[in-house]
């Protein structure tokens, strides 16, 4: 594999856990210069550690990217200690499961879509600047949530179709400066991120809903994702049925909304 990646700067947000940890720990092996940001300092210190024993050199940046000046703070952090930024990759995120109806905290809303879209905009805005005088890259890790309906993960899936429509009007506005765009959208991936996940009281369900064993681990989607970064691709699915699931909803929306029912029922 060649070391695409050696020598870039890349913020990636959510690094602590999860398909974010798995991501830096593949990057690390091109000898980046990595700015990990998470909530977590203990956690970023210990993914730093590994990702140094690869050969990156990391700085860590503690964040809450629900927070704009944090995201600010983040950015000015990375610019000040390397000089430049050529990847921004927006990954940190946030989930819940329950159904609407069930909801007794709307607050869950408002935290969502500041994780999960707000966050990565208000990124990339601070971000832009240095990544067009890179003709840089940035990537969205959004889901495939963001493309069709979920049941039990309505709040979620608004912030993803959110992020993506933002992503995918901002390729279009940046494309003429150099700057590329690359959306993801994984399919369940084994992650922490489930058992954080917030329930109908608005507190952490505390453990996992999801059958792990028959779920993509985050290693390998962190593979796939790297893969459409080097390539710069616009949108990267991780599964089959992603892909799938994104033409039968233009041709038999009824039928994906029944395979997107079966698949929560099923924790899968």
């Amino acid at each position: 594999m060649t070391a695409a990646f050696a020598d870039r700067v890349i913020i990636l947000t959510g690094a602590s856990e999860g398909i974010g940890r798995a991501l830096a720990i593949e990057l690390a092996r091109d000898a980046p210069r990595l700015v990990l940001a998470a909530r977590q300092q203990e956690r970023l210190d210990a993914v730093a550690t590994d990702c140094r024993a690869l050969g990156a050199t990391v700085v860590t940046v503690a964040t809450d990217v629900s927070e704009r000046e944090a995201c600010r703070a983040l950015v000015d952090a990375a610019a000040a200690h390397f000089g430049r930024i050529d990847v921004l990759v927006n990954n940190a995120g946030s989930t819940m499961w329950s159904r609407f109806d069930a909801l007794q905290d709307l607050s869950v809303l408002e935290r969502l879509m500041a994780v999960n879209y707000l966050g990565a905009a208000w990124l990339t805005k601070f971000a832009l600047p240095h990544l067009v005088k890179t003709r840089g890259l940035i990537v969205a890790v959004a889901s495939v949530a963001g493309l069709t309906g979920v049941p039990e993960r309505t709040a979620y899936a608004a912030s993803k179709h959110a992020m993506i429509g933002f992503f995918d009007s901002l390729r279009i506005e940046i494309a003429p400066q150099g700057v590329a765009v690359t959306i993801v959208a994984p399919d369940f991936v084994v992650s922490e991120i489930h058992k954080r996940a917030i329930g109908a009281d608005g507190r952490p369900l505390g453990a996992t809903p999801m059958q792990e064993a028959r779920i993509m681990s985050a290693p390998e989607c962190a593979r796939i994702v790297r893969r459409g970064m080097e390539r710069r691709e616009r949108l990267v699915f991780t599964s089959a049925r992603g892909r799938f699931g994104r033409w039968l909803k233009l041709v038999a929306p009824r039928v994906i909304d029944g395979i997107a029912a079966r698949a929560i029922r099923n924790k899968r």
